[in-house]
């Protein structure tokens, strides 16, 4: 979900700059059954570090991650819960494993830069009674009744039998059937937990943008329904799909198994590659496009690379900055009248990007900034290698201060561009290249 986070962040930035107020929120899914198959993999590893053999059974987690907090927790109370009923130690180890996993989760949003202006959990959510309003003020409209759901499609299962559940009208919507929002047992299913979540939102914002992995892409219609019916389409809602990325390395696949528990951890690709290869990488694709990430290819210094191709661009204004302060050519007052219709191409260029911006941030497409850039990096690149056969096109002409200082403005102005765009992407922009 790294794709997803950079995504995310680099849409509030640009929101921000086209002059919206943003909040930042993660929503920690820390209520349901995934959070209780944590917490037993947890007391696995807490019976491990005080010495038992334990073998991890089909469904728990297997990651190394768990050590340490299986570590802390025998350190802390010893053999107390290692024969206890799982009634006595449920709630301590999935509140110590899900602060752990959230600890973990911080360090590595810091490591690309990321941060958050609030951190909102499902189960205090719940535990502040939010789904129960919810369901109140759509069964209030209509929107939610008691029923039966049909029978699962072809060969139904022995043991499924009809129960009555209080159903979400979806199909109202363009969803193919009504939605339960609980379970037979009473829990909240995702969905109905999610209505309640998006409806206190909604009492804040006028906009609210989701980041969802593409796997959830056939719960958007219901949950888009669901808003617009409890806001009575006041609030603007958008979801963005977001594609995993593949991992390779040299063209060859990253092998990995969350079943052996063996991962490449995001840590892992920051440090090797560093933030702002990962970040641009990240935005050169639309976020619902499928997505190589090539170990090889992304510190590539080739033009096929886009992030080595922007960053090219910067440190070469720089450099030629640093040159012509070298010959005795400052900036400064400038002619632009020397420029002649080759310049202007780059300059009409460099003009597009307030309305890039723009365009951007209305289509929620953060990723337009990144091809912008290569864009602009290339016919810069252009300009440049057209002087190595023609002395005339050249950016720093020795014997002629003027036309340099105009092409000087003109470079200056284009490498702004570039750092402010970068910032956008949370990139930094570099002076050299090394």
């Amino acid at each position: 979900h790294c794709r997803g986070a950079v995504v995310g962040d680099a849409l509030a930035t640009l929101l921000e700059f086209a002059g919206h107020k943003v909040i930042r929120e993660y929503y920690v899914n820390d209520a349901g059954g995934q959070v209780d198959v944590l917490a037993r993999s947890a007391h696995l590893r807490y019976r491990e570090a005080l010495g038992a053999t334990i073998e991890i059974p089909e469904g728990l987690y297997p990651g190394e991650y768990l050590k340490p907090i299986g570590a802390e927790l025998a350190a802390e109370y010893g053999d107390k819960y290692v024969d206890a009923p799982e009634s006595e130690w449920l709630i301590l180890f999935r509140t110590r494993a899900v602060a752990a996993m959230m600890a973990m989760i911080r360090e590595d949003l810091a490591l690309l830069g990321i941060h958050h202006d609030l951190f909102s959990s499902e189960a205090e959510l719940q535990a502040a009674g939010k789904p129960e309003a919810a369901e109140a003020e759509l069964r209030s409209r209509g929107l939610v009744y008691d029923g039966v759901l049909e029978a699962p499609k072809g060969e139904t299962p022995e043991d499924w039998e009809p129960v009555e559940l209080p159903l979400f009208r979806s199909s109202q919507f363009g969803d193919d059937q009504d939605r339960p929002i609980k379970k037979s047992n009473g829990a909240w299913t995702y969905f109905g937990a999610d209505l309640a979540y998006h409806y206190q939102k909604a009492q804040t914002a006028d906009q609210l943008i989701d980041i969802w992995g593409a796997d959830h892409a056939g719960t958007v219609k219901r949950i888009v329904a669901a808003v617009e019916a409890l806001t009575g389409g006041k609030t603007k809602f958008d979801v963005k799909l977001v594609q995993m990325v593949r991992l390779l390395r040299g063209g060859e696949p990253v092998k990995m198994s969350k079943r052996a528990g063996n991962f490449v951890t995001l840590a892992d690709v920051v440090r090797e590659v560093g933030k702002d290869v990962v970040r641009f990488t990240m935005l050169t694709r639309r976020s619902d496009a499928q997505m190589d990430f090539d170990f090889a290819k992304v510190v590539e210094a080739s033009k096929d690379n886009p992030v080595f191709y922007v960053q090219y661009a910067h440190a070469r204004i720089a450099s030629l900055k640093r040159r012509a302060a070298e010959a005795g050519i400052v900036g400064g007052s400038a002619d632009l009248s020397l420029l002649d219709a080759e310049d202007l191409a780059l300059v009409q260029l460099a003009a597009q990007f307030p309305r890039i911006v723009e365009t951007a941030a209305a289509a929620r497409e953060p990723h337009r900034i990144a091809f912008y850039l290569y864009d602009l990096a290339a016919a810069f690149h252009a300009a440049w290698n057209v002087g190595n056969d023609r002395p005339d096109r050249r950016f720093l002409i020795a014997e002629n201060a003027e036309v340099t200082r105009a092409r000087l403005f003109l470079s200056d102005g284009i490498g702004q561009i570039i750092r402010n765009g970068l910032a956008l992407m949370g990139v930094e922009a570099v002076s050299e290249m090394k």
